[in-house]
């Protein structure tokens, strides 16, 4: 009986991992192929950058009322409808030819950014103690492991059988995970019988979706245009009223009083440092991959190659997931935040010294794979048990999106830079000192993600573990 639990458990951590890097995958796997769109897909560049926004923003609005309504009506249920809008939208992008039905899809893929804080929902609610530390370890570590995996698997999926090939290989895999969950997962009892807060849902998605334009756009439109000013405001202004009304509403989307609370609000500030350092280290590894040897640092490969820098930090995540969730379970989860915040300044400090060449190149990428390896097992898990346990799946959703705006801000400030310091021989790149205050400020986020997790407060003893 007990042999028979085990292995329940285990394929419960190991389709829920799967599925959280199937949904990680889809923010990358179309990056790669964005100079190719215009081409393929009839249109112009500034709107071939919208297939990445556009995933960004139903992620960021999506997750936090997927995750409100996995606590109110059931996990399982809203892990389903997760995974079917991901699998509905490559369906839609690898049958319907045009640009149009490519977006359409894109934004239903992002309704699979709430698969991982209700995975870890589940995974509390359905599995030993040990052994969710280690299914939570393993999930959030599919951010980054999804996210690198996506850059590589890229270029061969389109060399194999074109874009419709890079949508079907999402939709028949996603397909079959769905099967599986109906098979192999039980539904976790809703903890949560108030009413879903519409208004605040409005106000919520109002905030965010003009925070993110803002943010992925300005680039576009210019970052003092009137558009992109006004949107900023109207964040600014928006986000104000949801905390106020939040507040004072009894079955709020977001509890705004938990959320700003220690240590919640320090892990998830923590995560937006961390977060912004795994993107650093995926954009800045692309760039010295591709870019020409005349700018002094580049290695010049072809684009379908370079993603496969990025495969030593997505291996390194794989391996040294069961290993974090160790050291959460005998050390606690702000011990494993503050090493892996520490591996990934000194992994950065290490790719400031040690450039332009293949092998530093490997080893800088894999050494910040171990960092957040342990840095994103340790966050969630943290949050877990910081929370009641009817709000675990709300809670990681928020931490959810604010890695989701991380990695938007970090899209954005590589922009600004390669705009503000370009290369002499080639604009398109970074100048080489600008690739050092690049790696420099990555390493700088690490020290202040290390800084937070010294100063966090423990879970009281009452909460839920």
């Amino acid at each position: 009986m007990k042999s028979e639990r085990e292995g329940q458990e285990r394929v419960v951590v190991g389709l829920l991992a799967a599925c959280g890097m199937l949904t990680s995958l889809q923010f990358t796997l179309i990056v790669p192929l964005l100079p190719l769109i215009p081409s393929l897909l009839d249109t112009t560049a500034a709107d071939a950058s919208w297939l990445i926004t556009v995933t960004l923003l139903a992620g960021v609005v999506g997750t936090p009322v997927v995750t409100r309504l996995a606590d109110m009506h059931g996990r399982r249920r809203m892990l389903l409808l997760s995974m079917g809008l991901l699998v509905a939208g490559s369906v839609i992008a690898a049958v319907i030819p045009g640009f149009t039905a490519v977006l359409i899809g894109r934004a239903l893929q992002g309704f699979g950014t709430a698969v991982v804080p209700i995975g870890i929902g589940l995974l509390s609610a359905l599995v030993s103690r040990r052994r969710a530390v280690l299914g939570i370890a393993l999930m959030s570590g599919t951010l980054g492991m999804g996210s690198a995996l996506g850059l590589v698997l890229a270029g061969p999926l389109l060399d194999g059988g074109g874009l419709p090939t890079v949508f079907w290989c999402s939709a028949i895999v996603g397909a079959v995970f769905c099967a599986l969950i109906r098979w192999r997962i039980p539904e976790a009892p809703a903890g949560d019988s108030r009413g879903f807060d519409l208004v605040g849902a409005v106000l919520l998605t109002v905030g965010l979706t003009s925070l993110l334009l803002a943010i992925s756009r300005g680039q576009y439109w210019g970052w003092t245009a009137a558009l992109t000013l006004g949107l900023a405001a109207l964040a600014v202004a928006t986000l104000v009223l949801w905390m106020l009304w939040e507040r004072r509403h009894p079955a709020p989307l977001i509890d705004v009083r938990t959320a700003m609370r220690a240590p919640i609000l320090p892990i998830n500030v923590a995560s937006f440092f961390a977060t912004f350092g795994m993107y650093a280290n995926h954009l800045l590894t692309t760039q010295e991959a591709l870019a020409p040897r005349s700018t002094g640092y580049g290695l010049d490969v072809a684009t379908a190659a370079a993603g496969m820098f990025l495969l030593p930090s997505a291996l390194t995540m794989i391996v040294l997931a069961p290993l974090a969730a160790r050291v959460i379970t005998r050390f606690g989860g702000q011990r494993a935040l503050l090493l892996g915040s520490a591996m990934m300044a000194l992994a950065f400090v290490f790719r400031m010294l040690f450039h332009g060449g293949a092998v530093p190149v490997l080893i800088g990428s894999a050494l910040v794979g171990a960092g957040v390896a342990f840095a994103f097992a340790a966050m969630p898990s943290l949050i877990t048990a910081s929370v009641p346990a009817d709000e675990v799946a709300t809670a990681n959703g928020v931490n959810s999106v604010i890695r989701t705006l991380s990695g938007a801000v970090a899209a954005a400030l590589f922009g600004f830079v390669i705009a503000a310091l370009p290369s002499e021989t080639d604009p398109a790149f970074l100048s080489e000192q600008a690739l050092q205050i690049s790696l420099g400020f990555a390493a700088a986020c690490g020290v202040i993600t290390a800084l937070f997790a010294t100063f966090l407060r423990r879970p009281h003893p009452q909460e839920p573990a």
